[in-house]
């Protein structure tokens, strides 16, 4: 299963950037989609995920700022993004996990897209 993001570049404090994600290949079923993000000098972190059955859950430090959504019929997963601060800038990683048959589940990770955010 393969993902590809779009969105991102470079964007001033406050800023309201949407990123987006589609899914493709061999897809039986989803059970997650989510956001993840790594800023420089530090550990890839969560932050949104939104599961099939289930709760959506934020990162606090986004929580308020951001939505996450989804278009099953499309296999897409989109984040936007609000009131966007210095301290997110990093690379945004949209993961996606699910089963390419029954019990054959897969993990997929999109490539990344830089945001940066800075006046």
């Amino acid at each position: 299963v393969q993902l590809q993001a779009s969105g991102g570049g470079l964007v001033q404090p406050g800023g309201s950037p949407r990123l987006s994600c589609a899914a493709s290949g061999s897809i039986f079923s989803i059970t997650e989609m989510g956001w993840y993000r790594q800023a420089p000098g530090k550990e890839r972190e969560l932050v949104a995920v939104s599961p099939t059955a289930g709760r959506t859950n934020y990162a606090d430090s986004v929580k308020g700022r951001f939505t996450i959504s989804r278009d099953d019929a499309k296999n897409m997963v989109d984040l936007q993004m609000d009131s966007l601060k210095p301290e997110d800038t990093a690379v945004y990683y949209c993961n996606v996990r699910g089963n390419i048959r029954w019990r054959a589940p897969f993990a997929s990770w999109g490539q990344g897209t830089l945001v940066t955010v800075s006046s």
